[in-house]
């Protein structure tokens, strides 16, 4: 894409960028090691609760008694209720016994509080012995990644390490599938589904697709309109219905999921005249599952992973990589390392999956926008000699898309899918595409313990990606939000 009007910077802006850059880095880790003090005191809080419990005769009752005291005190004093302040004693005895080198982590700004909930939350299906080496890995995922990212990796790494495998639950837990309905108040309701997460997902990714899909006509129909009367012309009177149509991509979502189970016919909407299965009934959601090898034969049960979202189990996988076209089925196996490439600037629809099972998710740091839903970008512009080839494609959501093409941000692809974005202030991030998630013994290599530092300061995730696939666990090839 051409990229005429990039927005810039003065150098006197840039150097008050650069200000505020650095004065939100340092807010932050003084943010972060105060927040790692105040866990410290609340798990001290419980456990002076627990030592004056213990003295006395009637541990049970002396126990809640002392429990209430300390909270209720805690409470007074920074204006919350002491059943808040119990609770956050609980969390913070559980973080300071359970994981202390995330606390430590918290303490010494390496990761933030996202990343603390992102470790405690899926470490609770664990039990207690398991979770000093869930810990050790965990931590590496986010040193190295947000907690966006790093959510998905350290999930699957926790259903790894559970004693019961992940299909054994997934039956248990799919049995309390059901609905239920909120009053909001105001004429409004809310109405929420507990099901299985590869039919929610799908579900949700319809209702994403044919919204997009009604955006799309709604910006050719207000074309039509203004063509029309450029030329003196009276408007289609269907063209000014829709063009009309001012809903945002949420609202469109939540219409056409309420069209769809009251008539079946998601086109039911007055200013979509016409409009039948033909063309938004023929929309279908596009998930993306990556399945390890032994799960896919039935050699174990491993979970699978539905890409950018949450673990799934490994018999639902099979199912769907039984022959439903309507799913994308991925399998992680080797592969010959093959280059696709077309003469077309439009990636062809082998190349465009190839690109998306590579990336996963967006490929600007942080983003966590599944390739699927992502538009193929050239990294070296079509327009400037830039091939459409897998070498120099990336998944990237709309909005960085965007900013890539608007903004001074400047990207290049490195060799086997790494990309390295070089910001507006001239610092670089690497982004490496996403690594298996893998099963780790109870002694890993040290080497994969956790991201080294490069010669700027900053972790790279290298060697433990590198790690990751020698692990037995092959990379997933076949794949966006």
């Amino acid at each position: 894409m051409a990229r005429d009007e990039v927005i810039g910077f003065s150098d006197a802006q840039n150097a008050r960028f650069a200000e505020v850059v650095h004065a939100v880095e340092a807010a932050d880790a003084a943010l972060a090691a105060a927040q790692a003090r105040m866990m410290r005191a609340l798990a001290d809080a419980r456990e002076l609760a627990r030592e004056v419990a213990a003295s006395s005769p009637a541990q049970v009752r002396a126990h809640d008694m002392a429990e209430r005291a300390v909270s209720s005190e805690i409470g007074a004093a920074l204006r919350l209720s002491d059943r808040a302040v119990q609770r956050r004693m609980d969390a913070a005895a559980e973080l300071a016994s359970d994981y202390p080198r995330t606390l430590a982590a918290l303490e010494s700004g390496r990761i933030h509080m996202g990343h603390v909930r992102v470790i405690t939350d899926a470490g609770s299906i664990l039990p207690i012995e398991t979770r000093t080496v869930f810990e050790t890995h965990a931590l590496a995922h986010c040193e190295a990644q947000t907690p966006g990212r790093a959510k998905r990796a350290i999930e699957m790494l926790a259903q790894r390490l559970h004693p019961r495998s992940f299909t054994e639950r997934h039956l248990e837990a799919r049995e309390r599938r059901g609905v239920s309905i909120t009053p909001l108040g105001e004429g409004m309701s809310h109405l929420g589904i507990d099901a299985p997460t590869v039919l929610v997902d799908g579900a949700y990714d319809r209702a994403t697709r044919m919204a997009r899909a009604l955006l799309d006509l709604r910006a050719h129909a207000a074309a039509r309109v203004r063509d029309a009367r450029a030329s003196g012309r009276e408007p289609d009177s269907a063209d000014l219905t829709l063009a009309s149509d001012t809903r945002t991509t949420d609202k469109l979502r939540a219409d056409l999921m309420a069209d769809l189970l009251l008539t079946g016919n998601p086109g039911a909407d007055a200013a979509l005249p016409g409009d039948g299965a033909g063309t938004l009934g023929a929309i279908r959601a596009q998930i993306q599952v990556v399945v390890p090898a032994l799960s896919l034969i039935g050699a174990d049960d491993d979970a699978a992973d539905l890409a950018g979202r949450s673990p799934i189990d490994a018999d639902t996988a099979r199912r769907l990589a039984g022959g439903n076209t309507e799913w994308r089925r991925i399998l992680t196996d080797p592969v010959d390392g093959r280059v696709l490439a077309s003469d077309r600037r439009l990636a062809p629809p082998d190349l465009r999956q190839w690109v998306q099972a590579r990336d996963q998710h967006c490929r600007f740091p942080g983003c966590t926008t599944p390739a699927v839903r992502c538009e193929i970008d050239h990294v070296v512009d079509w327009a400037r000699g830039g091939p459409t080839a897998a070498e120099n494609l990336q998944a990237l959501c709309q909005r960085h898309h965007s900013m890539k093409q608007f903004t001074a941000w400047r990207v290049s692809l490195l060799d086997h899918g790494v990309i390295s974005w070089t910001s507006p202030l001239g610092q670089t991030y690497t982004e490496h595409a996403s690594p298996p998630i893998v099963f780790f013994s109870d002694e890993p290599d040290a080497r994969c313990s956790s991201p080294t530092p490069d010669d700027s300061g900053r972790t790279s995730t290298g060697d433990h990606e590198r790690c990751a696939q020698d692990d037995g666990d092959p990379p997933p090839w076949e794949n966006s939000a």
